[in-house]
């Protein structure tokens, strides 16, 4: 009996006073393991006072705002990035959503890229931006990854810097001192590396709307990958069709930042819109400007090539586009 009592006991998780269990450390349900990232104070902000406050504060930890996480999580699972504190902007209210202020459409930061892709407003009043976002990565990716946060990373070879770029767009950033406008063309400063102060985040993007055609192609080894040249093309007609009025194009993949092809937007300007030759030559023109590095996805040359033809591409499909909607 006191044996079956003993074992009674035992299952119910009461060892007797003796037995083995009764004096057996007990084990952790999981194994401890060291994270990927180095370590990090967290905090998630329900206001941007609260979050700007926190990025000033903590200073001295080198503190990074979370958006989506798809570029900056990579990077500190990596270790490429290390930062000591991290400021989540999932929920602060006020940062996402998308609405058009008269012949400007206004983009929150952290509005979701499925968003934007599947929005009818954007399509109308910004269709350069759903095509581009239609080549960012994979469906999951962008459910996750935010507008803002892929411009705030600055990746050279990303789509939508190209975009801002090419449609002139300003970003509004909010600090300590309170909010700034900054043109896209300021905004890039190098391979991920913006005009944004340690203690600024990015708010909202304004893109003006563009009246003509537009035309997003790339060039990547595997689908969904980042692009090996990009190009951003928007085109207007004059009144009767027949003439480019003006045209704005950006390169991504060419430079340590998405650059204009300046050269070509003024060899275009009052060039038939039906002349092939012209068009060639525009792109031809923009080529000769570049000086890409070449790396193990491309050559100097071969991006050079590449940029020549992807222009001359997307300057054909946006002038067809622009007489389409005519």
């Amino acid at each position: 009996m006191a044996g079956e009592h003993s074992r009674r006991q035992h299952r119910k998780g009461r060892p007797v006073a003796g037995h083995p269990a009764a004096v057996r450390p007990k084990e952790p349900r999981y194994p401890e393991v060291a994270v990927k990232p180095p370590p990090f104070a967290y905090a998630a902000p329900a206001t941007l006072e609260e979050a700007v406050g926190l990025l000033t504060e903590h200073a001295e930890a080198e503190p990074r705002v979370l958006a989506g996480g798809q570029s900056l999580i990579p990077l500190m699972n990596f270790r490429l990035a290390k930062p000591g504190y991290l400021v989540d902007l999932r929920k602060v209210a006020g940062l996402s959503g998308i609405r058009r202020e008269g012949e400007v459409l206004v983009i929150g930061a952290m509005t979701r890229m499925s968003e934007v892709e599947r929005s009818p407003e954007v399509a109308v009043a910004a269709p350069l931006l759903t095509e581009a976002i239609g080549l960012v990565a994979h469906v999951p990716v962008r459910n996750s990854g935010t507008v803002g946060g892929s411009l705030a990373h600055a990746d050279p070879a990303a789509e939508l810097p190209a975009v801002a770029l090419a449609l002139d767009a300003e970003l509004v950033a909010v600090g300590p001192g309170g909010a700034r406008t900054i043109p896209a063309a300021g905004f890039f400063r190098g391979p991920y590396s913006t005009a944004l102060a340690p203690d600024e985040i990015l708010t909202e993007i304004r893109l003006p709307v563009w009246p003509g055609g537009h035309a997003f192609i790339e060039f990547s080894r595997v689908h969904a990958n980042f692009a090996v040249v990009a190009v951003a093309a928007l085109v207007e007609l004059d009144g009767d069709g027949d003439r480019i009025r003006r045209a704005a194009l950006a390169l991504a993949g060419v430079a340590p930042v998405p650059v204009r092809a300046t050269s070509a937007e003024r060899a275009l300007a009052g060039a038939p819109a039906a002349d092939h030759g012209a068009i060639r030559a525009a792109a031809d023109a923009a080529g000769a400007d570049l000086s890409p590095a070449g790396d193990l996805h491309a050559s100097a040359e071969t991006r050079r090539g590449l940029a020549r033809t992807y222009l001359r591409r997307g300057i054909e499909l946006a002038v067809t586009r622009a007489r389409n909607e005519r």
